[in-house]
């Protein structure tokens, strides 16, 4: 069997095995630039305004939008050894984009999951003056794979794109079907507390100890004590969230605890991917989190 056939079966026995939980972007992702909002009831008054559905979508659904576009160089990956894994942001007459606003001390990051939520890598490329970005990448495992680049054009708006990457081979897909709040990483234990409530900004507190104590060194990473990227399981919509307070403030302490302030735009299960820093080294951590209703727990 042929490469190409080999990924489009996995690609559908994936999709079938979790029920559509996690199912292909090009399925769902938006095939404008960008998707038109909502419109509102016609109806007239205060009952128009009542009426009017949630905005429910998220960032990285799609290959272009806000007038840029991702253009990547490859779209299989082989597994094993580092590749050069090279993209490009292409804009107006799809000139390639050369300026970027610096954003938690990068311009530009590049997140990547398997499309089975496992697999979660949080890569800085760099960027030579045609435009081009690249970063050694390595997959171990085969798979499709989401990949996220989240950048802010100076001058433009802040934008994360979207697109898949194929890793041929035979896998056996992750299912997630249990929330998880408590991860170990490394002889590291981080638990997340806390409810997310669609529709509102909910305050979940990651706490990280090792061996029983709690860690109260944690280091800036990126200019913060923790970074958290949340994924919407139906379609790996994406939320990069970041924490409440900053190294240097005079109230946020180097941990145990970390908190962010999290807007989930529907009701579901999301993937949550925790990086932070102790020891010279970044670990993460990996939760799977159902919301709750207000007033339901």
């Amino acid at each position: 069997m042929r490469t190409a056939t080999k990924v489009s079966a996995y690609g559908l026995a994936l999709a079938i095995v979790f029920g559509g939980a996690w199912v292909a972007g090009a399925a769902v992702g938006p095939v404008s630039d960008s998707a038109p909002p909502s419109e509102a009831s016609h109806s007239g008054g205060h009952d128009a305004a009542a009426a009017q559905p949630v905005d429910t979508r998220l960032p990285g659904l799609a290959l272009a939008d806000n007038g840029y576009r991702l253009e990547l160089s490859q779209t299989t990956v082989p597994t094993g050894s580092a590749e050069q894994f090279r993209f490009r942001i292409l804009g107006p007459e799809d000139a390639a984009i050369t300026g970027f606003d610096v954003e938690h001390e990068k311009r530009l990051h590049l997140v990547l999951v398997r499309r089975d939520g496992t697999g979660y890598q949080h890569l800085h490329p760099e960027m030579v003056p045609d435009g081009t970005w690249s970063v050694p990448l390595t997959l171990p495992a085969a798979g499709s794979y989401r990949v996220f680049a989240d950048f802010k054009p100076t001058g433009g708006v802040k934008t994360t794109l979207g697109a898949d990457i194929q890793v041929p081979g035979q896998f056996e897909p992750t299912q997630h079907d249990s929330p998880i709040q408590t991860s170990t990483v490394d002889g590291y234990q981080v638990t997340l507390d806390g409810n997310l409530t669609p529709g509102k900004s909910s305050t979940v507190t990651a706490t990280v100890t090792r061996n029983g104590q709690q860690v109260t060194d944690l280091q800036p990473y990126l200019g913060a004590y923790g970074h958290l990227v949340a994924l919407r399981a139906t379609d790996l919509g994406y939320l990069h969230v970041h924490p409440l307070g900053e190294p240097g403030d005079g109230t946020t302490t180097a941990g145990p605890k970390v908190q962010f302030a999290v807007e989930v735009p529907t009701t579901g299960r999301y993937r949550l991917f925790l990086d932070f820093q102790h020891e010279g080294r970044v670990r993460t951590a990996e939760f799977t989190v159902d919301t709750h209703e207000e007033g339901h727990r």
